[in-house]
């Protein structure tokens, strides 16, 4: 597919020479037929070896990734905790005040941050606590001090779908008899929910945090161009555009290799959290 695209790694507004062109074809084996290509890099993949970038001089795909996907992980990481912390509890609440103003805010805020882009969401942020208020300053990267803002902006999306997929789970495991039964019992509420229906509630949002976990730690790469981050995300794009083919492949197969092992990773939590499915 790549391939099929006009230009090439080495395509500019400034025309090069070609025999400069058939050299530099050369030494990075694009002149040989896509077949013999594809099959140099995936034994290369078998070594770990990513190839070197066809745009960033001297550096190999390894490299890159080394030193983007830590500033990826960080604004990631903090995003993914700050959608728990407000998603979890938003669908706890909604689902337990089905109906009220506790419920009806939570599903206006749930809507918004679904339908609303993070781009306008960063852009407003930016205006606002940069530009009017001036709390922050952006554009500028110096670790965990200033992923704040980027996280919070990037954890808008799953907050929210988060929150609808508690209050949908909760809604229907507070139907079943079990509950029914605890309430007769005389449990208190917060007993209820808490010990019996908070954990099989989880189960759909544990299936949900495999691929959200993945997506997240490689980054946005809106949000960290809007906020000057240097992560992942980043080069992924700008190597669509430079047509740098090994780091386009490179970053697909990391976030692949990542897609892969948060879903096992999900898989063997579900045997803990679920007893009706067994490990095999």
């Amino acid at each position: 597919m790549m391939r099929a695209i006009p230009g090439g790694p080495f395509t500019d507004e400034k025309a090069i020479p070609d025999f400069v062109l058939e050299k530099m074809m050369e030494r990075y084996h694009l002149n040989d037929p896509v077949y013999i290509q594809y099959g140099r890099y995936l034994l290369n993949i078998l070594k770990f070896d990513l190839g070197p970038s066809y745009r960033y001089e001297g550096m190999t795909v390894n490299e890159l990734i080394a030193n983007s996907f830590p500033v990826s992980c960080q604004v990631g990481s903090l995003a993914l905790i700050i959608a728990l912390i407000i998603g979890i509890p938003a669908g706890i609440i909604s689902a337990l005040r089905r109906g009220k103003w506790q419920d009806k805010l939570a599903m206006i805020f749930s809507v918004l941050g679904v339908t609303v882009p993070n781009f306008v969401i960063a852009a407003a942020l930016v205006y606002i606590l940069a530009w009017q208020l001036g709390w922050v300053t952006v554009g500028f990267w110096e670790g965990i001090s200033t992923a704040w803002l980027p996280a919070i902006t990037l954890a808008g999306y799953p907050a929210a779908f988060i929150s609808r997929l508690v209050r949908s789970s909760m809604l229907e495991i507070l139907g079943q008899d079990y509950i029914r039964t605890a309430y007769s019992k005389g449990l208190s509420e917060r007993a209820v929910v808490y010990i019996h229906a908070l954990k099989n509630a989880l189960v759909p949002l544990i299936t949900y945090l495999g691929p959200l976990t993945a997506g997240i730690l490689t980054g946005s790469f809106v949000i960290e161009q809007v906020y000057g981050v240097p992560g992942l995300g980043t080069f992924f794009v700008t190597s669509i555009t430079n047509r740098d083919y090994t780091t386009i492949m490179g970053v697909t197969v990391f976030y692949s290799a990542l897609l892969i092992l948060f879903n096992f990773i999900t898989d063997i939590l579900l045997v803990f959290i679920d007893p009706r499915i067994k490990l095999k």
